[in-house]
C-alpha cells in the first residue's frame, strides 16, 4: 500500500473517530431532556402503529367489496370509520411529537450556544490573539444553526423512519412472512449504499464548514477596515483572495451535495425493485390462492411504506454528517483551555495603595523569541510610572502583565506584596483602570457607555465624568445627548470622541491605578492639553502606568522607563534623562528637532 493510500485510511480511521466523538457528545447533550425524548419516542410509536394499521383496514375494506352487488355497505361504513379515527389520532400524535422535537432542539442548540459563549469569555486572550475573530464568530452562529437543521430533521424522520421499517416488517410478517423475505434479502443493498455515501459526506462536510469560517473571517476583516481597504485601493487583491476561498468553499459543497444527492436515486432505485419484488411475488401468490386481493393491496401499501423512509433515512443521514461536522468545530471550541483556575487559597485583593514591584520577570509569547528578560522594577504608591521606547520593545506587553491578561514565565510581579498569581484576576483587574490606544464602545446609549464599569452610576456623576474627560460638550450637541443610541464600536463618532468616551468611563470608576496606554493619541492636541490636565488630577494619589510615543505627554512623570529590546536600558525623570544624552535624548531630539 503507498504511503498516500495509508494516509487517507489513517485521515478516514480519524474522520469517524471524531464523528463518534461528536456524536456522543451530542447524546449528552440531549440527555438533559430524557423525559421529553420519551414522551417523542413513544409518540413517534403510536404515530407509525397507527400510520401501519391503515393498510390492514384497507385491505380489509377491499376484501368487502368481493363483486358487482355483493358489497358489505354496514361491514365497510365500520371500517371507514375506523381508518378515519386512526387518521385523526395520527395526525394530533404527529403534531405533538413535531413540537416536542423542535423543543428538544432549539433547547440543546441554546445549551451548546451558551456553553459556547461562556467558555469564549473565560478563554486566555493567547487564543483570541492567534485565532481569527471570522472563524470563532462562524462557529458560535453558522455552525450551530447548521447542526440544529440537522438534528431537528433526525428528530423528525429518523427515529420514526427506523420504527417505520421496523414495524412494516412486523405488519408483512402477520400477513405472509414468504412474501417478507423477499423484502428482507433486498434490504441490505439501500443500507449498504446509504452506509458508503454517510462516509464520503462526512469530511466534505467538516471542509465546507471550516472554509466557511475563512469566508466569514475574511469578510469581517475587509467590513471592518474598509477605509483602509479602500485607501491602499486593495479591493482587487481582496476581491482575489474572497474568490480562491471561495471557490474551495463552492468546489467542497459541491462534491459534498454530489455525494449526498447520489443517497437518495440510488435508495428509490433499490425501493422500486423491492416494490416491484413485492408486486410479483404478490401477484403469484393471488393466482394462487394463499393472498387475497385486500392482502396484496396491504402488501403494495406497505411495501411502499417500508421503502419511503429509505429515502428520508438518507437524506437525515446526509444533514446529520453536515450537523456533526458543524457540531465537532462548536465542541473544538468548547474544549479548548480555558484560563486557568484561581489557586486554592487564592484571596481578594483589597486595601490598594498602589504598591507594585517586579521581580526578574522574563516572558515571551512564543519560546524561540524571547522578548522581556529578567525585568525588575519597584513601584511606590502615587508614583506616576511613563514607559516609552520603539515599537516591538515590550511597553504594551508589561501591560499585559501587569493585568495578568498573560502570566509571566519566570519571576514574580507583586501588588502590595502579594503575588498576583494568589489574589484573583477580577479584584486585581477592578484595582486599575485601564485606557488603551484602541478604543471599544458597545452598542447601547452614550450613558451606558460611560457607566460601563458603574451600571449604578447615578446620571449626576456620569455627566461629572464626562465634564472631567472634556466628553460633555459634545454629548450635549448631539441629537439625545447622553441618551443617545451609538451602534457596534461608536458607529459614526470619530474616534476622538470615542477615546473621550472612553476616558470617561475610567474617570467615573477612578480605581487605585491607572494604565493609558497611549490614550491621547486619537484627541487633537488642544483638547489633548484639557485631557492631559484632567489626567494630572485623576492621576493624584494614585499608580499610574503611561505608555506613550509622543514624549511630550509624559514630561511630569515621577519615573520614566526607556525600553530596548525587553530590557529597562535607562531610567529616571525627564531631565535627567535628558542630560545623560542617552537613548531617550535621541528619541526625543528626533520628535522635537527643527528641520
Amino acid at each position: 500500500m503507498s504511503s498516500k493510500a495509508k494516509d487517507k485510511k489513517t485521515m478516514g480511521r480519524e474522520g469517524q473517530e471524531r464523528s463518534r466523538r461528536t456524536i456522543r457528545r451530542v447524546l449528552r447533550s440531549i440527555d438533559k431532556y430524557r423525559a421529553s425524548v420519551l414522551l417523542s419516542l413513544f409518540l413517534a410509536v403510536v404515530t407509525v402503529a397507527l400510520t401501519l394499521y391503515v393498510p390492514i383496514l384497507t385491505g380489509q375494506a377491499v376484501d368487502r367489496i368481493v363483486a358487482p352487488g355483493q358489497v358489505d355497505y354496514a361491514g365497510l361504513v365500520k371500517i371507514l370509520a375506523k381508518i378515519l379515527a386512526a387518521m385523526a389520532v395520527t395526525a394530533a400524535s404527529q403534531w405533538l411529537m413535531n413540537h416536542i422535537n423542535n423543543t428538544i432542539t432549539y433547547r440543546v442548540v441554546k445549551d451548546i450556544r451558551t456553553q459556547a459563549f461562556d467558555h469564549l469569555e473565560r478563554l486566555p486572550l493567547s487564543y483570541i490573539d492567534s485565532h481569527p475573530s471570522g472563524d470563532i464568530i462562524s462557529r458560535i452562529v453558522a455552525d450551530v444553526d447548521q447542526f440544529s437543521e440537522g438534528l431537528l430533521m433526525g428528530f423528525t424522520q429518523f427515529f420514526t423512519g427506523v420504527m417505520t421499517i421496523g414495524g412494516t416488517l412486523l405488519f408483512m410478517l402477520s400477513i405472509n412472512p414468504l412474501i417478507t423475505l423477499v423484502v428482507v434479502l433486498l434490504t441490505p443493498l439501500s443500507l449498504v449504499v446509504a452506509g458508503f455515501i454517510a462516509k464520503k459526506t462526512f469530511d466534505m462536510f467538516r471542509l465546507q464548514s471550516e472554509t466557511r469560517g475563512e469566508l466569514t473571517t475574511l469578510t469581517n476583516e475587509m467590513l471592518g477596515n474598509m477605509k483602509v481597504v479602500q485607501a491602499f485601493g486593495y479591493q482587487k487583491e481582496a476581491e482575489k483572495r474572497f474568490d480562491a476561498i471561495n471557490r474551495r468553499l463552492t468546489g467542497y459543497s459541491l462534491r459534498a451535495t454530489f455525494f449526498s444527492s447520489i443517497t437518495n436515486p440510488a435508495t428509490r432505485f433499490v425501493n422500486s425493485m423491492v416494490y416491484a419484488a413485492v408486486g410479483i411475488a404478490g401477484a403469484w401468490g393471488a393466482i394462487q390462492g394463499f393472498l387475497t386481493v385486500g392482502q396484496l393491496t396491504s402488501f403494495l401499501s406497505y411495501a411502499n411504506q417500508y421503502t419511503k423512509p429509505f429515502n428520508e433515512i438518507s437524506g437525515v443521514v446526509t444533514e446529520l454528517q453536515n450537523a456533526l461536522a458543524c457540531a465537532g468545530r462548536v465542541f473544538d471550541l468548547i474544549d479548548e483551555e480555558t484560563i486557568s483556575e484561581e489557586k486554592p487559597g487564592t484571596e481578594e485583593l483589597a486595601d490598594v495603595e498602589g504598591k507594585v514591584n517586579l521581580e526578574h520577570v522574563s516572558f515571551s509569547y512564543t519560546p524561540d523569541r524571547r522578548l522581556i528578560e529578567d525585568f525588575s522594577l519597584d513601584v511606590r504608591p502615587g508614583q506616576r510610572v511613563a514607559i516609552v521606547g520603539p515599537t516591538g520593545c515590550g511597553k504594551t506587553t508589561v501591560i499585559n502583565l501587569l493585568m495578568r491578561f498573560y502570566d509571566v514565565d519566570s519571576g514574580c510581579i507583586r501588588v502590595e506584596g502579594k503575588d498576583i498569581r494568589q489574589v484573583t484576576r477580577r479584584s486585581l483587574r477592578a484595582s486599575y483602570g485601564m485606557v488603551l490606544q484602541e478604543t471599544w464602545l458597545k452598542s447601547g446609549t452614550i450613558r451606558d457607555n460611560i457607566a460601563y464599569g458603574r451600571p449604578d452610576a447615578s446620571m449626576d456623576e456620569v455627566i461629572r465624568a464626562a465634564k472631567e474627560a472634556h466628553a460633555h460638550s459634545f454629548i450635549m450637541r448631539m441629537k439625545d445627548g447622553y441618551d443617545t443610541w451609538v451602534g457596534e464600536d461608536g458607529g459614526s463618532l470619530s474616534q476622538g470622541q470615542k477615546q473621550l468616551l472612553c476616558i470617561a468611563r475610567v474617570m467615573l470608576c477612578l480605581p487605585p491605578m491607572l494604565i493609558l496606554d497611549e490614550a491621547t493619541s486619537s484627541i487633537d492636541t488642544r483638547t489633548e492639553i484639557r485631557v492631559q490636565k484632567a489626567f494630572a488630577r485623576m492621576m493624584e494619589g494614585r499608580t499610574s502606568f503611561i505608555v506613550a510615543h509622543r514624549l511630550s505627554t509624559i514630561k511630569e512623570a515621577d519615573m520614566i522607563l526607556v525600553m530596548r529590546g525587553g530590557h529597562i536600558v535607562e531610567q529616571g525623570r525627564h531631565e535627567e534623562l535628558l542630560a545623560e544624552n542617552g537613548f531617550y535624548a535621541q528619541i526625543y531630539n528626533s520628535q522635537f528637532a527643527v528641520s
